[in-house]
């Protein structure tokens, strides 16, 4: 799994090639949700959000992306 240093803010993009629902979560390192920055349906295309960790703490954070019957986590590390 690749990480992904960020410090305080990262942009996560994702494509989708069908119109769907669309949820993207971060957790921490303990599988707590920090916040939801995705919850809803949108058409096909590319996207990118902004996930900012001003108020978190330094430390591994993992972003969830579930769309349909596709769902991938993948690591990030907040250095401050």
């Amino acid at each position: 799994m690749k990480w992904i240093p960020f410090n305080p803010r990262t942009i996560i993009s994702y494509q989708l090639s069908m119109f769907n629902f669309v949820s993207l979560k971060v957790y921490d390192v303990l599988g707590n949700e920090v916040t939801t920055l995705v919850n809803e349906k949108q058409n096909a295309g590319t996207y990118s959000v902004e996930f900012d960790g001003s108020d978190y703490p330094s430390g591994v954070y993992y972003y969830r992306l579930e769309t349909g019957d596709f769902g991938e986590t993948k690591r990030m590390v907040f250095l401050k």
